[in-house]
């Protein structure tokens, strides 16, 4: 079984699977009166369909036993899906890049430094949300609308990976 190594979580190193919504090294301009800075579109909302909806959500999610066998990924086809933590606590993303299925050797582990989040590309293999702490809460954007909108796969025995942030 291959262990995932972690990567810290950056705009470069994650563009292949979708976006950083941080506002680090990102580009503002003041609003407001001068009293605000808009970092401005961070991420798109896909959508397949013009008659689908970008929808807000607040997901509330239980930590997984670490080390953590990595058994399955899931995508969204017909939308993508940000993640933003609400608490600013760290949280691990696996992801795979957009294809038939997920390619084990290619799954990817980063850790969000809790003041990023991020927005998978339509297709892009992920892992659900994987909180840290023992419950944190994330603000999700992601898309409504007809037809579905989650496909699963989950890995043979022999392409099983460990996911253990403590090493």
């Amino acid at each position: 079984m291959r262990s995932l190594t972690i990567e810290p979580l950056s705009k470069e190193a994650f563009a292949p699977f979708g976006d950083v919504i941080e506002t680090d090294g990102s580009d503002f301009f003041m609003i407001n009166n001068g009293s605000t800075r808009r970092y401005h579109k961070l991420a798109t909302v896909e959508t397949a369909q013009p008659e689908d909806q970008a929808i807000i959500s607040i997901f509330s999610a239980e930590s997984l036993e670490m080390p953590l066998t990595i058994r399955m990924l899931e995508r969204h086809p017909l939308g993508s899906q940000a993640f933003i933590p609400l608490f600013g606590n760290p949280f691990l993303i696996v992801v795979a890049p957009v294809g038939d299925v997920p390619v084990s050797g290619s799954v990817r582990a980063f850790l969000s430094n809790g003041r990023q989040g991020i927005n998978y590309h339509r297709g892009v293999w992920h892992h659900p949300v994987l909180t840290i702490e023992k419950r944190d809460d994330f603000l999700v954007v992601d898309r409504s609308g007809s037809g579905n909108n989650c496909d699963e796969h989950f890995f043979n025995e022999d392409e099983l990976l460990l996911l253990n942030p403590h090493q």
